[in-house]
């Protein structure tokens, strides 16, 4: 959303905030899919509705899907049963496996990855409205997925050993 700053006579600066949005990013990474969503809030509800989405839309015919996910408190699939009856929230988690990304390691989740590129191909400057917003994203986004834009992964188990090493147990063998 746009924000600028206000001169006020007789006042220094003023930082104007016009609104905040929030992007939901689904990304298949072999395949080279993804889906963002312009919200406006960040809720349980609202991740709720993406999970929805994701198991009825964008997979129905999927069995199990694994999804890869930060540590967010809004991140849980529990809260499923607040958006939903109960028989409908147990059906999604049952189709959802969750694989949380380290704590202090969301550069690991390549969603942040996508969203890293997101920011710089598409969202350089302030946007000034969300309809603005979700319109710049959805050309982005179509053109993006009409190119197959793969991601080539390429941190291994042997990396994240030395780089996140404190992550690991230490072993001292004499």
């Amino acid at each position: 959303m746009d924000s600028r700053y206000a001169v006020i006579p007789g006042q220094s600066h003023e930082y104007v905030r016009n609104g905040t949005a929030n992007l939901f990013l689904l990304v298949e990474p072999l395949r080279g899919w993804r889906q963002v969503d312009v919200t406006t809030r960040r809720t349980k509800l609202d991740f709720a509705k993406q999970m929805k989405e994701l198991v009825d839309v964008h997979y129905p015919d999927a069995t199990k899907i694994t999804l890869v996910m930060d540590n967010l408190n809004t991140h849980r699939l529990s809260c499923l049963y607040e958006a939903f009856a109960p028989t409908e929230a147990r059906r999604l988690i049952e189709k959802i496996e969750v694989v949380h990304t380290p704590k202090h390691g969301s550069w690991l989740n390549m969603a942040e990855c996508e969203l890293s590129v997101l920011e710089k191909q598409c969202l350089g400057e302030r946007v000034a409205d969300q309809p603005t917003l979700r319109a710049r994203i959805q050309l982005w986004n179509n053109d993006r997925n009409r190119r197959s834009k793969n991601i080539d992964w390429q941190f291994q188990t042997a990396d994240a050993r030395i780089k996140l090493r404190r992550l690991y147990p230490q072993t001292h063998m004499e």
